[in-house]
């Protein structure tokens, strides 16, 4: 078991190019961080910077009080799992799972004991005479996760492991992998471009973006305390509906005017937004957060507007909305009871409880909560 430290660590290319840039955060022991961004944010090259696959150019990297920066991938008690499971063609599934720890010289008898031991707990004991030319994505999938289980590391590094499976078989796999971390009690470390599977599996979730750390928090904070635009408008699906707006005190009530729409600030976000009055900022609203007029939820602090239906997406448990006004255009979750259909202009309502604003320059929320921020760290 170990923590993992990475001291202001940088990853830069012949050329210039920075791939990962003073990126430094401390993982506790038995953690399951989760590291998640678009394509070439540097989350794979973090992890692999952590694996001994590549070099560090500068700062440190440690596992528990070692620095591992000079230290051999096969000395780092580490594990991983690739994106293309990188099994033998011509090897059983009982020789992939072992083969690593014979190459360690491990006794027949304990190589013996901890593949069957494995196989067991991934439900794969009857296919071990089998080749992966044999087996289903999933299947292929449990072998790449239980040849790093044998090996009994002090951190488990999972990259992208699920994203050659179907919808369904990622959905399965991963419950299995955040059972597999609450059983085996080990640190694991993810990377995944899927926000669904970090929010639904990390215990927190580190966001990169161009090689830079944006937030590092829970998956609650991440969602209901965004740090600045690009957290905001990467977490959540369909992502949070942004606007050009500015920010009014009209006699004392204050009001976010996006030049077609004006919206009261709620009594109680007065406070924090108060310094920026008249000013230019950008205002973002998740669409689970704008309903229909007709099926509005009790408690909510609303703001009433009207819009045109463009696009009406039919989910079964939701309606997702395509509306547009006089050249606003936003995105909706509705009651599944919803009447709004396309070519119609419907009443709307915002949730203002749930507004976000957003400095123009920085991108840096207004009303960002460093308490729990903090508090997030802590844990």
């Amino acid at each position: 078991m170990a923590s993992v430290t990475f001291n202001h660590v940088w990853k830069k290319y012949t050329g210039g190019t920075v791939a990962v840039r003073d990126l430094h955060i401390q993982i506790a022991d038995k953690e399951f961080l989760v590291f998640v961004g678009p394509s070439g944010c540097g989350k794979s090259t973090s992890l692999r910077m952590l694996a001994g696959l590549e070099e560090i150019s500068e700062g440190e990297i440690l596992i528990g009080d070692r620095v591992v920066n000079n230290v051999a991938p096969k000395d780092r008690d580490v594990a991983m799992v690739f994106q293309s499971y990188a099994l033998y063609p011509h090897m059983t599934v009982y020789d992939n799972m072992a083969f690593g720890l014979k190459l360690r010289k491990t006794p027949k008898q304990v190589i013996d004991q901890r593949v069957h031991e494995a196989a067991k707990s991934l439900g794969i004991e009857q296919l071990l005479d089998r080749r992966p030319r044999q087996l289903s994505g999933g299947q292929r999938q449990r072998v790449a996760v239980g040849r790093a289980i044998v090996r009994e590391p002090a951190v488990f590094l999972m990259d992208e492991p699920l994203s050659n499976l179907d919808a369904k078989l990622r959905v399965e796999a991963r419950s299995f992998i955040s059972k597999l971390h609450q059983r085996l009690g080990t640190t694991f470390i993810y990377v995944t471009h899927d926000q669904v599977e970090a929010m639904t599996m990390g215990t927190r979730i580190c966001v990169l973006n161009a090689g830079e750390l944006q937030q590092i928090d829970s998956p609650y904070n991440l969602y209901h305390n965004p740090r600045n635009l690009f957290v905001a408008g990467f977490i959540g699906s369909p992502s949070m509906n942004f606007f050009d707006a500015t920010l009014k005190n009209e006699g004392g009530n204050y009001f976010v005017d996006t030049g077609n729409m004006k919206l009261a600030v709620p009594a109680d976000r007065v406070e924090a937004f108060r310094d920026h009055v008249g000013k230019k900022v950008v205002f973002g609203i998740r669409p689970e957060d704008i309903h229909d007029g007709d099926f509005q939820p009790p408690g909510i602090v609303p703001a009433h507007v009207e819009a045109d239906v463009d696009v009406v997406e039919q989910m079964g448990n939701e309606m997702v909305v395509y509306l547009a006004d006089r050249g606003s255009n936003f995105i909706s979750r509705m009651d599944p009871r919803t009447r709004a259909r396309v070519g119609t202009r419907i009443g709307v309502v915002f949730n203002m409880d749930n507004m976000h604003l957003f400095d123009v320059d920085s991108k840096l929320a207004l009303a960002y909560d460093y308490k729990l921020a903090e508090a997030a760290k802590a844990r």
